[in-house]
């Protein structure tokens, strides 16, 4: 063993996750502790040897303890270059000895955040001063200091000190990039919490100012295409468990477009869960099939058969767990995800001979629709919308129409609306029994979406509902509706010519609703 170059070290810890083991390895190399507070408290409750703050500084924690580590004795010993003459006769005449070492994590500001009931005051009280000070001191001199904010690099450091005495000038520059992105995070997210409350006249998730702050999960093997290059990230500053948070049971990394589509059969997944199991089948970011039914069994087999030809290769969402049954049946089709509140034992064994498929379990927790910010990229900036969670209860939607819906036909309007905000505009959707038998997407007008979704429904587009993400500009999506038998059309309604599609029903017997709410996806 060589002999550790570090001989004092500075611990003050929020989250004490392994912090009793790393100070004792740390003592048991003959390092010196110096800590305060509650770590303190837990270092010499464990039998760890420590000196106490004030021992060192030769004054009090003040004010509540907002002041106790701001002081010479401490920020002069992590901050003096030890290859400078001068700085050591500093040292040496103000009686300071070198802190070589610095571990700190914060107060947990961003937990208090998360709570919807915290006040001004406490969120104040959780703006930590000194820890972020030490964390900028060390980093700034980490060729002297080694700095450490996060416990998973406990371990890694004290193997070093105990091989080689010291980690490497490498090591050194990582760890001090990572305390300047913690306190960069930390500041990031006191700015747009305390913006967000003291600006009532801005919305809550749309501050003057923002700052996002990711973190890379996993470098992709590439984007769109091969030749982009790609990664994953997450956001450092979402308190709530969230769709990246799932759970990868098996199966190759997730590719940029797996994401992509994996994101998009979720949310809608998430949409259509209720009383009744729903299944989602997304291709290219949108929905090929949709259903919701009795068992989860049904719901699938009545999605697939929407479009078994675009299943081929798709994402499927669940919003239960995958028994064996269902695990069996999709053996029989090539998948290249699989999203599912969990999978049984029988089911994961079943699928274990699919070893390419990706399976992804996402925590109950992750379920529950929030208010979020979708932010997407343009050259030299982003745009930032909140995700389109309009209300539109069905007891507000006016009927237009001389005949009324029935109440199938209403049941699978309510389907059809939840579904058609989630296709790539612009987007007609038909529905049938609560499933999709037919969707148009993405066409540069509203009858070649309807056209294409028709055409795809076929004899099942007789007694169907048609849903439309924008009104209709003209009265020949209705007309062309009625060729094909459909039955009843939801759509937003609010265009100058709504009299006309609304005169073009009447005369086919097709009741139609106007829902006052548009959902246009690009």
């Amino acid at each position: 063993m060589s002999q550790c170059r570090v001989k004092r070290a500075l611990i003050s810890v929020s989250d004490k996750t392994g912090i009793v083991g790393f100070a004792r390895g740390l003592v048991d190399l003959g390092v010196e502790i110096v800590s305060t507070g509650g770590t303190y408290k837990e270092l010499t409750d464990e039998g760890i040897p420590a000196l106490y703050i004030s021992e060192v500084t030769g004054f009090p924690e003040i004010l509540d303890g907002r002041v106790k580590t701001l002081h010479p004795a401490i920020h002069g010993g992590i901050l003096a270059r030890r290859s400078d003459p001068e700085h050591g006769r500093a040292l040496t005449e103000q009686g300071i000895t070198p802190i070589d070492l610095v571990a700190v994590n914060l107060y947990p500001f961003q937990r208090t955040a998360a709570r919807r009931d915290a006040t001004w005051e406490e969120l104040i009280e959780n703006i930590d001063i000194g820890g972020p000070a030490m964390l900028r001191s060390a980093a700034k001199n980490h060729g002297d200091v080694l700095v450490l904010v996060y416990p998973d690099d406990y371990d890694e450091v004290l193997s070093q000190l105990r091989t080689t005495g010291d980690c490497s000038g490498e090591d050194r520059v990582k760890l001090a990039l990572a305390a300047f992105r913690h306190t960069a995070e930390y500041d990031a997210c006191i700015s747009d919490v305390l913006a967000a409350r003291s600006a009532p006249d801005t919305h809550p998730l749309l501050p003057p100012r923002a700052t996002v702050t990711l973190k890379r999960v996993s470098a992709l093997r590439y984007g769109e295409n091969p030749g982009q290059a790609a990664a994953l990230y997450r956001r450092t500053d979402q308190t709530d468990v969230a769709f990246t948070n799932s759970w990868q049971l098996q199966g190759k990394k997730l590719s940029f477009n797996n994401w992509l589509d994996a994101d998009s059969a979720f949310k809608i997944v998430q949409e259509l869960n209720g009383s009744l199991p729903a299944a989602v089948v997304v291709k290219h970011m949108n929905p090929c099939g949709a259903a919701v039914a009795p068992t989860l069994e049904e719901a699938f087999e009545k999605a697939y058969a929407s479009d078994p030809v675009s299943a081929f290769g798709g994402i499927l969402a669940v919003s239960h767990v995958v028994a064996s049954d269902l695990a069996r049946r999709l053996t029989d089709a090539f998948w290249e995800v699989v999203i599912a509140l969990g999978f049984t034992d029988d089911a994961l064994e079943i699928l274990a001979d699919r070893p390419a498929l990706r399976l992804l379990m996402v925590p109950a927790e992750a379920w529950e629709i929030k208010p979020a910010i979708e932010w997407r990229s343009i050259q030299g900036g982003l745009l930032a919308q909140e995700r389109d969670l309009q209300p539109s209860p069905p007891e507000t939607w006016r009927v237009v129409t001389s005949r009324s819906p029935t109440d199938s036909e209403r049941r699978d309007m309510e389907f059809a609306w939840k579904v058609v905000k989630y296709v790539k505009s612009n987007a007609i959707v038909v529905v049938k029994d609560q499933a999709t038998v037919g969707v148009g997407a993405g066409q540069t007008n509203r009858v070649g979406a309807a056209e294409i979704a028709l055409k795809q429904a076929g004899e099942k587009a007789r007694g169907a509902v048609l849903a439309s993400d924008a009104f209709f500009p003209f009265g020949d999506t209705v007309s062309l509706a009625a060729e094909h038998g459909i039955g009843a059309i939801v759509q937003p309604g609010g265009s100058l010519r709504d009299q006309e599609s609304t005169d073009a029903a009447d005369k086919h017997g097709i009741a139609m609703v106007h829902t006052g709410v548009r959902h246009f996806r690009h």
